[in-house]
């Protein structure tokens, strides 16, 4: 009898040793879980009409954000087209069934082309200046093509108020921009409203590639007071032959980001790259979660950055004024 109760005894401490273990591995796999299968693997395709800084700085931002997310079994394949509308749209189309878990966009060209492309991979773009005019969404609020990511609203109020400071003579304003680049082309109209409702002329000249912006530059710089150069990747990728063609004829040149700045332009005012970066990088992640991206509102970023060169005031025998919260490069 003694022995059936010691058996007995035995076997409920058995039991609850097994029940206890399930609890402990329970518990581990809740932790693990916890993650949200951040660590899982997944692949990331990034898309770009061109290489420069600029778009340097918002992918690294967005590779080092999702690194901190906890995505550290997450691959990148950057997809350049190297400056070819043509092949940025054959990039997009290869891209429509591709194997990828999320694909980035950079800037207005590549997100046209991915959504035209109706990919089936969620989309999340960096820095489209306007998504809904340049028709990769009806709705900031609720993105309706499989798209959605932040916008870098380029204020040219901001940039020639600033322009007024510290070249107050300036009247007449040459701008030059890619016919092919839709965020270019909308900016565009917002600067000849703001220059026709405040007083300056203005004088347009339109490039399709890279190639054609020197001598594009050099015929306008002789006829304006200063050079305005929208979000542009065409443009940008050519800054120094704009800064040329200005230096030569003693004009600023204002830009819209600051790694025109770092190429010899005057002065900017900017949203971050980085932080447009890391923005989209949590959108993205909200998206691998599991929230559709109808769900997550495209967001606009308006935290400006006032960007001069010293060199180039410079060369231009500009003092630089007290300007609060100026960042000056090259000093």
């Amino acid at each position: 009898m003694k022995k059936r109760v010691f058996a007995f005894l035995l076997g409920i401490v058995m039991l609850a040793a097994i029940c206890t273990g399930c609890g402990t591995s329970s518990t581990e796999s809740g932790a693990v879980s916890g993650t949200g299968g951040r660590d899982k693997a997944y692949k990331t395709a990034i898309v770009q009409l061109i290489d420069n800084d600029a778009f340097t700085e918002m992918i690294d931002a967005f590779k080092n954000k999702m690194t901190e997310l906890g995505y550290t079994n997450m691959t990148f394949d950057i997809k350049n087209a190297q400056g070819d509308m043509s092949t940025l749209n054959s990039i997009a189309s290869e891209l429509k069934n591709a194997d990828y878990d999320l694909i980035v966009p950079i800037v207005t060209p590549a997100a046209q082309a991915v959504v035209n492309a109706e990919v089936s991979a969620p989309v999340v773009f960096i820095s489209v200046t306007n998504p809904v005019g340049a028709g990769i969404m009806t709705s900031m609020e609720n993105p309706d093509k499989n798209a959605t990511g932040t916008s870098n609203i380029v204020p040219v109020d901001e940039i020639f108020n600033l322009a007024k400071q510290l070249t107050p003579d300036i009247k007449n304003i040459g701008i030059l921009y890619c016919s092919g680049e839709q965020n270019a082309v909308l900016t565009v109209e917002k600067a000849k409203t703001f220059f026709d409702e405040n007083g300056y002329t203005y004088v347009e000249s339109t490039v399709a590639n890279s190639g054609e912006v020197q001598q594009a530059a050099q015929a306008l710089a002789g006829k304006v007071d200063a050079i305005y150069i929208p979000i542009d990747s065409t443009v940008q990728s050519a800054m120094p032959q704009v800064v040329e063609a200005a230096n030569s004829n003693q004009i600023p040149v204002y830009g819209s980001d600051p790694v025109m700045v770092q190429s010899g332009a005057l002065a900017c005012v900017s949203v971050s790259n980085t932080q447009l970066g890391q923005r989209s990088a949590e959108m993205a992640d909200e998206i691998l979660q599991g929230a559709k991206v109808s769900d997550v509102p495209a967001e606009a970023m308006t935290t400006y950055q006032y960007v001069v060169s010293k060199a180039a005031a410079d060369q231009l025998g500009i003092k630089l004024p007290e300007i609060e919260n100026l960042i000056t490069i090259g000093e």
